[in-house]
């Protein structure tokens, strides 16, 4: 139980870094040579997530990221991890200008500085602009 739930808080770990805006913290939730998928592209290594997630996010555009149903499969070092996402898209003060319903599918690797993500796969379900 304490794995899974180390692998959920890293799910959520990630949302609040993206909405923070602490792109170098990435660097706790992502492994090294770790591999995304998303509208951003495919990105490889950690350096380049910091890098492009730095940026593609505009500083007027902020977010809030809202992760549920987080299903975790684990099988000793590694683990399936799938979750569902609601991203809202705002200025700062001002309701959502866009809001974005996202199936995320990650894989953890435990690594001796504990949980990392290796992959990720982030699949737009549907948007909706206010």
């Amino acid at each position: 139980m304490t794995d899974r739930s180390e692998i959920a808080e890293l799910v959520a770990r990630l949302a609040w870094v993206l909405d923070e805006r602490r792109s170098d913290d990435l660097r706790s939730v992502y492994a090294p040579d770790a591999e995304t998928r998303s509208p951003r592209g495919t990105l490889r290594g950690i350096d380049e997530i910091v890098d492009v997630v730095r940026r593609t996010s505009p500083e007027e555009v902020l977010t809030q990221h809202f992760n549920t149903d987080v299903v975790v499969d684990l099988d000793g070092d590694r683990a399936e991890v799938a979750a569902h996402q609601l991203v809202h898209f705002f200025h700062e003060g001002e309701p959502p200008h866009r809001s974005a319903g996202l199936r995320t599918r990650y894989t953890a690797v435990r690594t001796p500085a504990g949980w990392r993500l290796a992959q990720a796969q982030i699949s737009p379900l549907w948007q909706r602009a206010e």
